[in-house]
């Protein structure tokens, strides 16, 4: 198991947990990464004695996005391959974590950028560590979220604000956001999200699946999954701007390290300050 993407343990009676597994790469999601998730999720999800899931991310970091060295080929795709199918295909994946009867909890620390924060924000809660950093700076110069929730989970001027500089917030600001339940001191975030996952595991499974439901009929009512469907398309249109267009061409032209310093060069931020995600 030490050499899987993914690490699975139970930590706790009835709760389940997931360890995001490729520290060297900053837990990047790939096809593989992302395949070895939600089939333990599913099975996770089958299993009588599993009351409530966590997933979190080995070494520095939860997730630094999607891996964009990666070609992402790996896993077959149930989708159309039409314009667009890689917004739809991985808002698919995070709407069945959605649809799942079993709570999922992210447990956030360090890094959580990108297709990072699209997997927490998949979650029905999230603990953060105070110290995290999280954010999308792909709005910089590739394109929109294709899982936009950055006004549906901190409301309009705040997800504006995210969404027009691509700046990110620590643990702390993203529980004054909306983005996360509450934040602990990175020592002491294992055993704080055990402990709500316990606290979750003593309500029956059935009355859980209808209580994860309720919330999420509420905000269906209120249009998040058209919502958010529409925003994938949008991203589809940004990979079609000559700015977009540029900039993923100097990934074939520059790689992928000095695109992503590119990105960031002129808010010296996420590559250009600190430990590089």
């Amino acid at each position: 198991m030490s050499e899987s993407v993914l690490l699975i343990d139970d930590p706790a009676p009835k709760v389940r947990r997931f360890t995001l597994n490729r520290p060297e790469k900053r837990n990047a999601l790939n096809d593989a990464l992302r395949g070895a998730l939600f089939d333990a999720l599913r099975a996770g999800d089958k299993d009588k004695n599993v009351s409530v899931m966590i997933i979190r991310g080995g070494g520095p970091c939860f997730s630094a996005g999607y891996d964009l060295g990666s070609a992402n080929s790996d896993v077959e795709r149930a989708i159309s391959r039409a314009d667009g199918w890689w917004s739809r295909h991985v808002v698919n994946n995070w709407f069945e974590m959605w649809d799942m009867t079993t709570p999922i909890i992210g447990q956030v620390h360090g890094y959580c950028l990108a297709g990072g924060t699209e997997l927490a924000t998949a979650c029905d809660l999230v603990y953060v560590a105070e110290d995290a950093q999280i954010g999308y700076p792909p709005v910089r110069l590739m394109s929109p979220p294709d899982m936009q929730w950055q006004t549906w989970m901190m409301g309009l001027r705040r997800g504006m604000e995210a969404l027009l500089t691509g700046d990110s917030m620590s643990g702390t600001e993203a529980v004054t956001n909306g983005f996360a339940n509450r934040a602990f001191p990175l020592a002491d975030l294992d055993a704080a999200v055990v402990a709500v996952a316990e606290r979750v595991a003593k309500i029956p499974p059935d009355l859980l699946a209808l209580n994860k439901r309720a919330a999420h009929r509420a905000m269906e009512a209120m249009g998040i999954r058209t919502g958010i469907r529409a925003t994938a398309e949008i991203q589809a249109l940004g990979f079609h701007q000559k700015s977009s267009m540029e900039y993923m061409q100097s990934f074939a032209t520059k790689g992928v390290t000095a695109a992503l310093s590119q990105r960031d060069a002129a808010f010296g931020d996420y590559r250009e300050s600190g430990p590089n995600p």
